[in-house]
């Protein structure tokens, strides 16, 4: 292995700083006219970025953050309350007790897997149909279990699902009616084991 000597070495870091010296004003000339600097950086995939192109992405990056940082706002709190919920569905109209059909099961050997249907009889016409179907367990942590929107291209308003229930509690079905009118159905459940409470 060859040593350099102390004075080859000094030689070496001044033709170094010369060749680092010309690329910086080869920079500073412009990049249109040094074509050997255009090259390695194409070579190297670098793209210089102009003024607007800076500015339009500084702002966005600047807009993502804001709505980022605002994220935790956006975010709804769970009802836990069936009154609550209902409110917040029906407002201050009053629903009919009828025209609703709710099947759960009247025991519930396994309160992680409950079966349930809903089903209401309409028309689905785009004068007459089902808007949203909701189905509520008054007992579970977070009250609402699940909510279904359909068109008159639905066909018929009527979905089967499990639930999980976490003791003996009411499950509450609400259907919202294209011409603003409410249908409410109630059936209580009876959980022996499991359930998502513990």
């Amino acid at each position: 292995m060859a040593r350099r000597s102390p004075a080859g070495s000094a030689l070496e870091d001044r033709r170094q700083r010369a060749k680092e010296d010309r690329v910086i004003a080869s920079l500073e000339e412009g990049p249109a006219q040094t074509p050997g600097v255009l090259k390695a950086m194409q070579r190297l995939d670098i793209e210089i970025v102009d003024r607007r192109t800076f500015l339009l992405g500084a702002g966005a990056s600047l807009a993502i953050a804001t709505f980022l940082a605002d994220l935790p706002a956006l975010a709804q709190e769970p009802i836990r309350s069936l009154d609550e919920a209902l409110k917040k569905v029906l407002g201050d109209a009053k629903p009919a007790e009828s025209g609703i059909t709710l099947e759960v099961p009247e025991i519930a050997e396994n309160g992680n897997t409950v079966p349930f249907a809903l089903a209401v009889e309409s028309p689905m016409t785009p004068e007459s149909y089902v808007k949203t179907l909701h189905i509520f367990a008054s007992g579970n942590p977070q009250v609402g279990v699940a909510s279904y929107i359909f068109t008159p291209a639905s066909g018929k308003a009527a979905v089967s699902s499990r639930m999980r229930l976490a003791r003996t509690q009411d499950v509450v079905a609400v259907a919202e009616l294209s011409d603003g009118k409410f249908l409410l159905g109630k059936r209580g459940v009876k959980v022996t084991i499991g359930g998502c409470g513990g």
